[in-house]
Formats: C-alpha cells, structure tokens, sequence
C-alpha cells in the first residue's frame, strides 16, 4: 500500500506519528566504549586465538602440580634409567627419542628429566616475571607520563631527561652486571627468591621510560581538551584532574601497550637465564633449558626445539592479542 498521493500527485511524506507508532515499543539502547570494543575484537580471530593461547598457557602453569601429577612427573626427579650411558642422550632413536605416554616430550639427556614437566614449570616463572616486570613498568610509566604531560615546564623537562638517561643505559649489560653479584641473601629474601626479585626490579625499573613516553604524549593531547577545561572552570584540583579525567581515558593505550610489553620481557628474562645469570638450577625455566640443551642439539634435537617453540608462541600470542586490543580501542577505527 502506498502513501496517499497529494494535488500534484507525488507522494506525501509519512506523518511523524505514523513512523513512530510503526517503528515498535522496542527502546533502542546506546552501546558503551567497551561494548564497541568487544564487539571489534570478537570479529578478530587472529587476536581471539592469541588471547585464548595465553589463557590455556595461565591456567596449565597455575595447574602445573595437578598435571605433573598425571603426566610427567616431578620436575627435578632423575630417570637415568632413560638415558643411554655410552652417548648421555636418551634411549631411542631420532627426533623423538625419549618419547613416551609418560614423557610426551621427552626426557633431557645426561639426568632424563622430564621435558613436559619443566616446560609447564618454565612457564610458570617466564609468566610470573613478564606480568609482575609489566606491572612495575605501567605503574612508574604512567604516574611520571601523566606528570609530565600534564603539568608541563621545568617538571615535564627534568622527567623527560630522566627517560632519555634511562633509555641510553645499556639494560642488557646492567642486569648482567648486577644479577651476578646478588648475595645469597638480601632484604628477608634468599636463593632465587631473591634473584626473581632482582630481576623484576630490573626489567621493571629500567623499562617504565618506554610507556612513559607514551602516556605523556597522550596526556599532552588530552590536557587542552573540552572536558579538563570544565573540570577547572569547576573548581576541581589538579589530583582529581589527573585521576578521575584524564587516567580514565588514557586506559586505552595503557591495556594495548601493556600487552606488547609482557613478551618483551618474557625474551628478557629468557635471555638473562640463557645467559647464566637468571634463576638458577635446578629450577626450571625456559631460557636455562635453552642453555642447557646447546651442547645436545645433534643427538636430543627435541630437547632444544621444545623450550624454543614455548618462547615463540607466547611471544607470538601476547603479540597477536595487542594487536587485536589496539585496533579494536581505536576509536578512529573503521571495523
């Protein structure tokens, strides 16, 4: 049926209480900032694969006692009953020597400790430093970005000159330096208890510059908007100003950056341990595997493609995911 046609004998347009009595009882409801995101990042396979990696690799180096238990075994216990005695590798031949139901990945040579037990114990460490350096990190990057950012002049000068000094020191050979002359015990803490702590202070410590950096060119943009300007016409004070208006939205690139930093410093943890001067024996982590599998490569090839292949793909899984999270909070995107 169509509209009634006027003197001209063109069509009318609809009266407005026509279109509304026929548009449903149905309320339209507004989608927030987060569900928009959401929505982008579920369309993001490649970013839900990372983010569903990463959750499987929490969860079995939490459950890594309950699993060890089933399948495995102890991650320190010696099986030389594994190994031939002539060449010190494990039984059998080929890539899979060693390889059982009850050591899917095989065992190491020399002492045939179980592989897929120390993988799962690795992660455990690799993770713990990556999330807890990242925290230190975030938390110094955004209070000094935010700083200078917001106030500007002679404090926005000193905290940028500080960043430049951070960011020329030479990270790789400090930790080196400094990790190889922490005592056996130091501030309550012991053995590698004490190491993990170094360790974090150092790869969180000296990596704040690089997300402080960041946040204060985000915060630059942010102080000349509408809304700071309203908060201050108000009456409100520089705290409430930096905490409740411009943090809130600086979240954003917080998350995405955060994302991208764990991986680098799971790499840096690895490279400290393959270095000598990580966690020590016999607690297992990935880079002291590495380290410790260079001398077997010709006769126990699993054991050096194994811890290998764990650092790629949670490199590659965190990376993946901060990919997805940047595209899907940009709210300039078009996905």
């Amino acid at each position: 049926m169509t509209a009634p046609l006027d003197v001209s004998g063109t069509e009318s347009s609809a009266r407005p209480e026509a279109v509304l009595q026929g548009a449903g009882r149905q309320a339209i409801e507004g989608r927030s900032l987060g569900q928009i995101a959401w929505a982008r990042l579920r369309r993001d396979k490649v970013a839900i694969t990372g983010g569903v990696v990463i959750v499987l690799l929490i969860v079995v180096a939490v459950l890594a006692p309950v699993i060890t238990n089933v399948v495995g075994g102890p991650p320190d216990k010696f099986n030389e009953e594994l190994i031939d005695p002539t060449f010190s590798s494990p039984k059998g031949s080929g890539i899979f020597a060693g390889v059982s139901w009850e050591h899917p990945l095989g065992v190491e040579p020399v002492n045939g400790r179980d592989v897929f037990s120390r993988i799962l114990y690795g992660a455990r460490i690799s993770l713990l430093i990556g999330f807890l350096a990242t925290l230190v990190s975030v938390v110094l990057g955004v209070f000094f970005g935010v700083v200078a950012g917001y106030f500007g002049g002679w404090v926005d000068t000193l905290i940028s000159r500080i960043m430049d000094v951070f960011l020329a020191f030479p990270l790789l050979l400090f930790a080196i330096a400094l990790v190889g002359v922490v005592p056996d015990e130091a501030f309550g803490l012991s053995g590698n208890g004490l190491r993990l702590a170094v360790l974090v202070f150092i790869i969180g410590f000296f990596s704040w510059p690089y997300i402080g950096r960041i946040i204060r060119g985000q915060t630059l943009s942010l102080r000349e908007r509408e809304f700071v300007d309203a908060a201050r016409s108000l009456g409100a004070r520089s705290p409430y100003i930096l905490f409740r208006e411009l943090l809130p939205n600086l979240v954003a690139p917080i998350i995405v950056y955060s994302t991208l930093l764990i991986p680098t410093n799971i790499l840096f943890e690895a490279a400290l341990s393959f270095l000598g001067v990580g966690i020590e024996r016999p607690t297992a982590t990935w880079g002291k595997m590495l380290e410790q599998a260079v001398p077997f490569y010709s006769v126990a090839p699993l054991f050096v493609v194994v811890p290998g292949l764990a650092i790629f793909i949670t490199v590659l899984a965190f990376n993946l995911l901060g990919d997805g999270l940047r595209d899907a909070l940009d709210p300039r995107g078009t996905r």
